[in-house]
């Protein structure tokens, strides 16, 4: 139960990655911390498996509009759909945002306890030098504050507490990990590696790095806080704004309104952890503006909201004749009856690494996929998917603003996304599509579709549909794979060396207010080629040993530009 009166250590908001992160090294650590959070509680329902199995890849079509028409008409047209996983996500017409119409982004967002952590695939990789020093090998944008050897032993902190399995693999890029056993290939992941490892060495064909299931259903980390008695929990704060003193410029705590009734309150804290997921946090930051802070909270240097990233996107699914659909669950992972067992290949990005540079293009792109674990009727070919992504760089001109003529039913505006591809974001794009093609055809697979915000590979697609199937799917492909369709979002709040060009430090502190911290991906200076939760975990365990440090000392009145843990 929240107690109005009380003034707590930290309040954390949000509660996916970096949130559930956060709270258990802050309550390990003997504070005294409030985590807010917009969505509701879990139930147990929400872990029933579906009636009826999910198609094995497909359009699902029937799943799709069912889920748009209960409101969910931007959730549904991500293109990894899952029936199951709609019950995580937000209803688009009770939590709405807007872009320019002629640059669509899909934002695909969760609003419950644990976030997006109840709905992601589980991978798990790290970054290396190859992104925090980015800048500094190819003279574009700028180099993070941080190298990797200072997030290194946060990221063997979360890996062995999370239990993540995966195999040393030797690459520069990305680095291995600590791991809990070894990953797991089926038998037509594994052809498709030696396929293509032998026709093109430098694609190294990997195993996911994977996060065990949890099957208490509670995300690891809120659930190790809970267990430390340090931990409240407020579901339902819809949060809207960081409350700061017009005398000292430092934050007081937040106000939040309950989200069914709409009720304001407030809480109160010494320090405020921002965790809500990169547009939501960038969001917050900017309607907690005042007359000591004008242009938003951490806004002194004008760069809130600008160089939002995400990734480019490219999706082949495949069919293979020489391969069943059914597969051999691995021996060494716990099952889980909800999620089913997580895994598949995952190809790192080979250019632009080691010294070697190619011409016409900076940064890379990378591969992830799944191929003979879905059950097919008998004589079936098994399926296989396969999905690229571009690094996209960071621009000034990408931006996350608040809207200027829609607010929530909360009483907050909306965030308005303006993100556009550039020259080398077009460049990366052909390129996933046409080594999609390539691998396809070398592999010996029967193409259903390859298609990107470029559009499709080619006009022939699904060869089993019919001509309306085909038509409906050429229209629709158009809503799905348009950028946001990743779900990689980061960049907007970033970190930085220098509070004229950063909204924060190297520990996730704002330059501006150094009681707020902000360690979710919007604090990210270029976009990388692997995913964010890995970073973003290691990152909010980093930041908040930080916090706990400085608490103890009594002193979270100034920002270091040399801040360390």
């Amino acid at each position: 139960m929240l107690n109005p009166d009380h003034t707590y250590d930290v309040i954390v908001i949000g509660s996916g990655p970096a949130g559930s992160t956060a709270v258990k090294e802050l309550t390990e650590r003997g504070l005294d911390v409030l985590l807010l959070e917009a969505g509701r509680e879990l139930r147990e329902e929400d872990f029933e498996p579906l009636k009826k199995k999910p198609a094995a890849m497909g359009m699902d079509l029937v799943p799709r509009a069912k889920a748009m028409v209960r409101g969910q008409f931007r959730q549904a047209c991500r293109p990894y759909f899952s029936e199951s996983s709609n019950r995580f996500l937000v209803n688009d017409v009770e939590d709405p945002y807007t872009t320019p119409l002629a640059h669509p982004y899909l934002w695909v967002r969760s609003k419950l306890l644990g976030g997006r952590m109840n709905s992601y695939g589980k991978v798990l990789q790290r970054m290396s030098d190859v992104d925090f020093k980015a800048a500094s090998q190819d003279g574009y944008g700028d180099d993070w504050p941080i190298s990797y050897d200072d997030l290194e032993p946060w990221y063997d902190r979360v890996e062995e507490f999370l239990g993540v399995y995966g195999d040393r693999d030797g690459l520069t890029h990305p680095p291995d990990g600590h791991y809990a056993g070894p990953g797991f290939l089926t038998g037509l992941e594994k052809d498709f590696k030696s396929t293509v490892e032998a026709r093109w060495p430098e694609r190294k064909v990997i195993s996911w790095r994977v996060q065990a299931p949890f099957l208490d259903r509670v995300p690891p980390g809120i659930a190790a806080a809970l267990a430390t008695g340090r931990l409240t929990i407020r579901t339902d704060a819809e949060v809207t704004r960081i409350t700061t003193s017009e005398v000292t410029g430092l934050a007081t705590g937040a106000v939040f309104r309950d989200r069914n009734t709409r009720r304001e309150h407030r809480a109160s804290a010494d320090a405020v952890m921002v965790c809500a997921s990169t547009i939501e946090s960038i969001r917050l930051l900017l309607n907690s503006g005042s007359a000591r802070h004008p242009g938003g909270l951490g806004n002194s240097s004008g760069v809130l909201g600008h160089y939002f990233m995400d990734q480019t996107i490219s999706v082949g699914f495949f069919d293979s004749p020489q391969h069943a659909g059914a597969w051999d669950a691995p021996d060494n992972m716990p099952a889980d009856p909800f999620y089913g067992t997580p895994g598949g290949v995952l190809i790192p990005r080979y250019e632009n690494l080691d010294g070697r540079s190619e011409a016409g293009f900076r940064r890379g792109i990378s591969f992830q996929g799944l191929g003979g674990r879905f059950p097919v009727p008998a004589g079936s070919p098994a399926p296989f998917g396969l999905g690229g992504s571009g690094e996209m760089l960071a621009r000034y001109d990408n931006v996350v603003s608040l809207s200027g003529r829609l607010k929530d039913r909360w009483g907050m505006p909306v965030p308005h996304i303006d993100v556009t591809m550039g020259d080398n974001d077009r460049i990366l794009l052909k390129r996933t599509m046409t080594a999609l093609k390539e691998m396809a055809d070398e592999c010996g697979y029967r193409v259903n579709f390859i298609g990107s915000a470029a559009g499709l590979e080619t006009e022939k697609v699904w060869p089993d549909f019919n001509p309306l199937q085909r038509l409906i799917f050429r229209q629709g492909i158009k809503l799905s794979i348009v950028l946001g369709a990743a779900i990689h979002e980061c960049g907007g709040a970033r970190m930085g060396s220098d509070p004229r060009t950063s909204v924060m430090n190297g520990v996730n502190q704002l330059w501006d207010v150094p009681n707020v911290f902000v360690p979710d991906a919007s604090s990210f200076v270029s976009s990388s080629t692997v995913g964010p939760a890995l970073t973003i975990m290691a990152l909010a365990a980093r930041t908040s040993a930080f916090v706990a440090d400085r608490l103890a000392d009594g002193d979270l009145r100034d920002t270091a530009a040399d801040a360390t843990v």
